[in-house]
């Protein structure tokens, strides 16, 4: 009986239709400097028509029309070329920019505050019944053509690069980039609005770029220590006398890798000192 009265209150308590359409025009001001009017938003902007059409789609899905749910869905992508199945659960002042080839499947749970960008998936890996389809938790951003597949969950605050496959879980406040998605750390230079969302989107991380910097100066120290060590060499001994094949350069193993390693932050221990 208690949980009967609960989901009651529930009910009761949540946003009707027009409420939810609401404030998910009133959103767009926030995250779209190109909005003018609220004229120019009804109007032109598909993300708001795909929304509307899912906003009542879902509603008679859950009331078991699914046919004309299902109809109202395929009149809502035929408008707009934004898919979004009537099943999928949507909160509060979501936000699709732009919109073309954006596709949400029937499993899916997007939280409050979400922004998508154009060409995002939130799609399925397999074809059995259940949930199959991503979570998205609030304050979520997804860059644009980024794909987000199969029954993960997008943590609190965490940032999708565009065109990154996501197949794992993403914690929250994290970035995720990439083919496949890699998570990284969160940026400490984030560029929140008025409503804790981060949308320089096109800022993102670059693990791959990050790693060939320090392979770039790596080298440098390596060649440096080589000339200093040849001219040193050099000084002592005529250059045709010298055999260049017997130089050596001294290092040490990185207790990381176990690679030899003079870069900052690796810190070589007496046993494992070797020569190159």
């Amino acid at each position: 009986m208690a949980a009967i009265d609960a989901d009651l209150d529930k009910r009761m308590t949540a946003p009707g239709i027009i409420d939810l359409l609401r404030e998910d025009v009133a959103c767009v001001f926030d995250r779209d400097p190109a909005a003018r009017n609220l004229f120019d938003v009804l109007t032109c902007y598909p993300g708001i028509h795909a929304l509307a059409t899912h906003r009542i789609a879902n509603a008679a899905w859950r009331r078991g029309l699914r046919w004309p749910a299902r109809f109202l869905s395929y009149l809502g992508r035929a408008l707009t070329n934004i898919d979004i199945h009537p099943g999928a659960t949507i909160g509060r002042r979501f936000f699709i920019d732009h919109g073309a080839g954006v596709v949400i499947g029937e499993t899916a749970e997007v939280g409050n505050d979400v922004t998508l960008y154009h060409g995002v998936t939130l799609g399925g890996t397999s074809w059995t019944k259940g949930k199959r389809h991503p979570t998205l938790k609030d304050g979520v951003l997804v860059g644009a053509g980024a794909k987000i597949l199969g029954p993960i969950t997008i943590g609190v605050n965490a940032r999708v690069g565009a065109n990154s496959v996501v197949t794992k879980n993403v914690p929250g406040g994290m970035t995720v980039v990439g083919i496949p998605g890699r998570i990284v750390r969160p940026d400490t230079q984030a560029h929140l609005s008025a409503h804790g969302i981060d949308l320089e989107h096109h800022l993102m991380p670059d693990p791959v770029g990050k790693a060939i910097a320090c392979l770039i100066d790596h080298i440098n120290r390596i060649e440096a220590r080589l000339e200093a060590h040849t001219a040193a060499e050099m000084a002592r001994a005529p250059l045709s006398s010298l055999n260049l094949s017997e130089i050596r350069l001294d290092g040490v193993a990185c207790e990381s890798c176990g690679n030899l390693c003079d870069q900052e932050g690796c810190s070589p221990t007496p046993s494992t000192q070797q020569h190159a």
